[in-house]
């Protein structure tokens, strides 16, 4: 009787120990797991910090571009991507329109399709469409040597277009010099990155030939200095307490309330 009993809590005994075995390498398996899942979302988190960075400073003026110590870069040929607008919209002449900023700062434009044919063809389509009508002006630089508003992304925070790309460059000023009231094509590093994104110079402007330049498509021939006194002139919002910064949102929030062309 007393062996049976011996061999009853052995056997009582054995079970005990695999339950607590399987219970360890179960939990050990599921910390595993916590700890690969734990790393992913770090992962994703981080990744999506630093696009959402390069998507904010890798369009437009100023972009972080490869260092070159060639010669300016050429005009390349046209590598498009999507439904461009056709240039012919353009026809070769002169328009007219004006662009107002929160319902009142009205801007004159001028577009000219005589030397910038493409760009002007995608402006005046996207503004006959209604794209830039409530969109946001995300961008505003005021350092003494790059004044201007960046405008036209489709999510209004830099991002987002109308689902095409285009190039070349067209009418780009060889010694990088930029006018105040200029109106030119924003971009990536690629010169045939174009899309719906354009900055308007409210002073003159000085940016690096070296990545090819950017496209001018035309100016803003009245109410440039309402642009200056009731947008730029309340500065760049900071990037953090205490810092300043020269580019970045405008601390005034702009809007495209309406834009008109003929």
């Amino acid at each position: 009787m007393a062996a049976r009993n011996d061999d009853r809590e052995t056997r009582r005994r054995r079970r005990l120990d695999e339950a607590r075995k399987s219970i360890h390498a179960g939990q050990t398996a599921r910390r595993r797991r916590d700890d690969v899942r734990a790393g992913i979302v770090a992962v994703v988190v981080i990744a999506l910090a630093v696009v959402s960075q390069v998507v904010y400073t890798s369009s437009g003026p100023g972009a972080e571009q490869p260092a070159s110590t060639a010669a300016p870069t050429p005009t390349p040929s046209a590598t498009s991507t999507g439904e461009v607008p056709s240039s012919d919209i353009a026809e070769d002449r002169v328009w007219t329109g004006s662009i107002v900023l929160n319902d009142d700062v009205p801007l004159e434009i001028s577009l000219d399709g005589t030397k910038a044919p493409q760009a002007t063809s995608v402006l005046v389509d996207l503004i006959r469409s209604g794209f830039y009508d409530g969109t946001a002006c995300h961008r505003l630089s005021d350092a003494p040597s790059a004044e201007f508003l960046q405008c036209g992304s489709a999510n209004g925070d830099g991002t987002g277009d109308a689902g095409f790309t285009f190039g070349p460059l067209e009418n780009v000023p060889s010694d990088g010099t930029y006018p105040a009231g200029t109106i030119a094509m924003a971009r990536g590093d690629d010169p045939n990155s174009q899309s719906t994104q354009f900055f308007i110079t409210y002073g003159e402007t000085t940016l690096d030939t070296s990545t090819g330049g950017y496209t001018v498509v035309g100016s803003v021939t009245a109410g440039l200095d309402g642009l200056a006194s009731s947008i730029a002139d309340g500065g760049v919002e900071p990037p953090a307490e205490g810092q300043e910064s020269t580019d970045g949102p405008p601390v005034v929030e702009t809007t495209i309330t309406a834009a008109t062309i003929e």
